[in-house]
């Protein structure tokens, strides 16, 4: 079973990027999906939460309103757009899966590996 986390990379404040994470080896149509995020030096703490067929999520105080979650059950993927970008947003993006068909995400049972995101002043 693997999560594979891509479409990191830099860019300026303001500007946006799509984070996708895509799984394998087994389904996840029944599996609550999301997001974490480590910054350097600190915690990695919850981004944002999608449940099982997409009609709940759940946001972070700090991304409400600038990133979008998403899933295609089709491709077993889950996506993250994100918008009006800021330095603060800096760090290493985590997705995660788990054995809970709700949106809200304590204890993953699976983690991708982790794709960088740098927001430039």
């Amino acid at each position: 079973v693997q999560l594979q986390a891509s479409g990191g990379g830099l860019v300026q404040a303001g500007g946006s990027l799509r984070l996708s994470c895509a799984a394998s080896g087994r389904a996840f149509s029944t599996y609550g999906r999301g997001w974490f995020r480590q910054a350097p030096g600190k915690e990695r703490e919850f981004v944002v939460g999608i449940n099982w067929n997409g009609a709940n999520t759940v946001y972070a105080d700090s991304v409400k309103g600038r990133f979008t979650i998403s899933r295609d059950n089709a491709k077993n993927t889950v996506y993250l757009q994100m918008d009006s970008l800021k330095p603060e947003d800096t760090a290493v993006y985590y997705c995660a899966a788990h054995a809970s068909i709700g949106a809200t995400i304590t204890s993953p049972n699976y983690w991708g590996q982790g794709t960088h995101v740098t927001v430039s002043s």
